[in-house]
């Protein structure tokens, strides 16, 4: 009997002894999985990184001509500006005189098509 209940007992701790293991297994492989993840995601977010770099590169090489050419626009729209005030300083006087003579020097004349009923 006493070589059953060892023989049992042996079965008993071969069993445990197995379940151990198994449980070991299962922590090592969460922790790989776990592990695993973690070096995906950090490799996705040096690869995020790394091609908003050439987007912000591309970005600012397209944009940065769009930049110098809205800089020179501006430049040349107050300089329009500038031109087309100093000229309104300059002729607004005359031109104000030839208007007023224009309308107020009235010369009463019959219209060339006016027929004089006889």
């Amino acid at each position: 009997m006493t070589s059953q209940s060892q023989g049992i007992q042996q079965l008993l701790q071969a069993e445990k002894r197995a379940k151990d293991k198994l449980e070991e297994a299962k922590k090592r492989k969460g922790k790989r999985l776990r592990q695993a993840k973690e070096e995906a995601m950090a490799e996705i977010d040096h690869y995020r990184l790394q091609r908003e770099k050439e987007f912000r590169n591309k970005q600012t090489n397209v944009m940065g001509s769009q930049g110098n050419f809205s800089a020179k626009i501006e430049e040349q729209t107050t300089e329009t500006v500038r031109n087309l005030t100093s000229s309104y300083h300059k002729n607004m006087e005359s031109m104000m005189k030839k208007l007023l003579n224009t309308i107020c020097d009235i010369n009463p004349e019959v219209h060339p098509n006016f027929r004089h009923a006889v």
